[in-house]
């Protein structure tokens, strides 16, 4: 987790903000001394996870366990995003090559993935990267 202050320069707070978001490394807290809802609303726009003044220490905990477990939702999604994407991408690839609807491309991928004993996210990679074909049926 990451913890960007908001000192002097609201705008050198929010450009590391985005710096770190881009690289989504963790989740970013800004820390606020008072509230502050302009920079509030541009970090949210940035990525921030939440924001802590510094006036309610005893609240901390309680917002970090609410960012931790948010930013593992926020991984999860994109995980079951990119596992979807690449099995769209194989779908389409075996669509195109044995001329088959996207239903049976999808039954040639779940049939390909059972026969080499993986999950359908493995083959379909297989299938995108042109290491192995399924044979149309």
């Amino acid at each position: 987790m990451a913890f960007v202050g908001l000192g002097e320069s609201s705008q050198h707070a929010l450009e590391l903000i985005e710096e770190i978001v881009h690289e989504a490394a963790c989740p970013v807290v800004a820390l606020v001394h008072e509230p502050n809802p302009e920079f509030v609303v541009e970090a949210a726009r940035r990525g921030i996870f939440a924001y802590i003044t510094d006036a309610r220490p005893h609240e901390w905990q309680n917002s970090i366990e609410i960012v931790l477990r948010r930013f593992a939702e926020f991984r999860d999604l994109e995980t079951a995003f990119k596992r979807r994407s690449v099995t769209e991408r194989a779908k389409g690839i075996l669509m195109e090559r044995h001329a088959v609807d996207e239903e049976k491309a999808f039954q040639m991928l779940r049939d390909y993935a059972r026969h080499r004993q993986s999950v359908l996210v493995d083959a379909a990679e297989s299938v995108v990267a042109g290491a192995e074909q399924p044979e149309a049926r």
